[in-house]
């Protein structure tokens, strides 16, 4: 596959760069795209707030107006248009969407039935594809509509899941390497490890493809002798994301040899603003060649 630069060089002397960082949540994506963005002249396009906003908002608001709904004197107010509720949604702040993906296990402990669970992850699913396939329009909107040349488009960790990085007729690749400069934050073993205690003190929401869900789900249930409504949502989510995070990281590397270039996230690390992400990214398409 043909990179969007050939060389470092080309890519610092480009006068307009195009990048897209991909990898686990926590190693540092939105934070080299901050970094980027605050220096003024490069365009910040969140995958995930796009989902969040683009495509599954109102399913979002839908879901906080159905929690309101059960408290009578809020119950009013919404019928009558009297009060708006929405989700404040922001690149910093994925509350909302994590949220409403939510986890599957036993309601009385916040948990969704699995059927809802799924439903809501093939809503996701969507959503982000769709949402990746919108950033040649993002990258034409930035230039036409607000003079930026540079793009960085901040994709969510869940991107190896709804992708075939080894099939070289991919849509959704195909899409963004030919619209930009992939990039794979590489985490080592130890980072890996502390994404795992990370999760384990707070476990999130996250998507997974769906055979993937279901193995899992099932693996479950039959390690712990347990059936599904009477799942912990959070201790299935903590048992889910070990093993899925390992499962993705084969997934990244394919993705990085067959379309774009690898970064280490040691270095990433040690970035502090613009000036080293440019370089950072020009010694990675060095070592590429």
């Amino acid at each position: 596959m043909q990179l969007l630069y050939a060389n470092g060089q080309e890519f610092k002397s480009a006068p307009r760069k195009r990048v897209l960082f991909f990898g686990m949540s926590g190693l540092g994506k939105t934070h080299l795209a901050n970094l980027l963005r605050d220096n003024g002249d490069w365009f910040h396009y969140s995958i995930d707030y796009r989902i969040g906003t683009a495509y599954m908002g109102e399913h979002i608001a839908d879901n906080l107006k159905r929690q309101a709904m059960q408290v009578p004197f809020l119950a009013k107010l919404l019928r009558t248009d009297s009060i708006y509720i929405g989700s404040n949604i922001t690149f910093n702040n994925l509350a909302p969407l994590s949220t409403y993906l939510g986890k599957p296990g036993d309601p009385a402990k916040g948990g969704l039935s699995f059927a809802e669970y799924m439903r809501r992850q093939d809503l996701h699913r969507r959503a982000e594809v769709n949402a990746l396939l919108d950033t040649p329009h993002f990258i034409t909107r930035a230039r036409d509509l607000y003079g930026y040349d540079n793009f960085i488009c901040d994709t969510g960790g869940s991107i190896c899941e709804v992708v075939d990085p080894n099939n070289p007729r991919d849509d959704v690749l195909k899409a963004l390497s030919s619209n930009s400069l992939m990039v794979w934050i590489e985490g080592s073993e130890d980072h890996t490890e502390e994404l795992i205690r990370r999760f384990i003190k707070a476990p999130k929401p996250m998507y997974y493809a769906p055979d993937r869900m279901r193995k899992l789900w099932d693996d479950y249930k039959r390690e712990n002798a347990i059936e599904g409504n009477a799942i912990d949502p959070d201790a299935f989510m903590r048992f889910a994301y070990s093993r899925a995070i390992r499962h993705r990281v084969p997934l990244y590397e394919a993705m990085a040899r067959n379309w774009g270039i690898t970064v280490k996230a040691s270095d990433v690390q040690s970035v502090r603003d613009a000036a080293d992400v440019t370089d950072l990214v020009a010694a990675a398409l060095e070592t590429k060649r």
